[in-house]
């Protein structure tokens, strides 16, 4: 098996404060969260942001801010959200992309039910979202919360829109898509296009199982407070780093070397940092 890819999501748009004070939210604490992470073997940080009162946004300045103190820190491969949360325009999904250029953006390949709203990814917007990637030199992760989104990627990939080998991540127990099950993931990674690279999260209770399929499967991973904050059943982790921890136990029981962020970007045919 090629080494293994961790990804730390330290924050997303869903969690809140209410679910764990531990939550980063902050540029400053998102930073510190993913150096730790990285120091703890993370090759890829996914990015969200949070307004002063920690509401989700696609606020440049917040972007511009929280990836600048990143890079400042370490060479962390970049992977900024496309989302930010629901019902932002499309131009507030794009325009952090191609002012900031990160290493990868997120590319949700079709709309769905999320939790009690409606998370939209309209086909002309996914067109336009996949040439912006294109022109500005980001590669896409292409999330999928159901089967359908893996073929609505193939036929982007057929249009050129989506380039191979394409990186997927199979997001798993959100609400509005599948359930987080063994036998959905290994749907999901059957349905793959040939030659892919392909991650997996689990959230909530699916975290620990999904992450040790995917590290005895082929694939990589990603932890993180956006998609579970438990640590163990009633004890809230109280860092990122503690999930890097756990999954590098893993990975040395499974025989699995971890990559560092040069071997990261070799496996995601990502170009060296300039």
């Amino acid at each position: 098996m090629e080494k293994l890819i961790i990804t730390v999501a330290t924050t997303g748009a869903m969690t809140t404060k209410e679910n764990t004070p531990y939550l980063a939210t902050a540029p400053q604490e998102i930073a510190e969260e993913v150096y730790l992470a990285y120091q703890a073997g993370a090759s890829v940080a996914h990015i969200h942001v949070r307004t002063d009162e920690g509401k989700a946004t696609m606020d440049l300045k917040k972007f511009e801010e929280t990836v600048g103190l990143v890079r400042e820190k370490c060479d962390i491969i970049i992977n900024m959200t496309s989302s930010g949360g629901l019902g932002f325009s499309d131009e507030e999904r794009i325009l952090p992309h191609e002012v900031l250029k990160p290493d990868m953006g997120t590319f949700d390949a079709g709309s769905m039910n999320f939790y009690d709203g409606i998370f939209i990814n309209s086909p002309e917007f996914l067109r336009k979202l996949g040439r912006a990637y294109l022109a500005n030199g980001i590669k896409p992760e292409v999330e999928v919360f159901d089967a359908g989104m893996i073929w609505n990627a193939k036929r982007l990939m057929k249009e050129g829109i989506l380039q191979a080998p394409v990186h997927f991540q199979c997001c798993l127990h959100v609400a509005g898509g599948m359930e987080g099950t063994p036998k959905n993931l290994l749907r999901l990674v059957e349905d793959l296009p040939e030659g892919s690279t392909w991650s997996a999260f689990g959230c909530g209770a699916s975290a620990l199982a999904l992450s040790t399929m995917a590290i005895h499967m082929g694939g990589h991973v990603r932890v993180g407070m956006e998609d579970n904050v438990y640590l163990n059943k009633n004890e809230l982790a109280v860092h990122n780093y503690e999930f890097i921890e756990r999954i590098q136990r893993l990975a040395k029981e499974f025989r699995r070397e971890v990559a560092n962020v040069e071997e990261a970007r070799k496996i995601l045919s990502l170009p060296p940092r300039k």
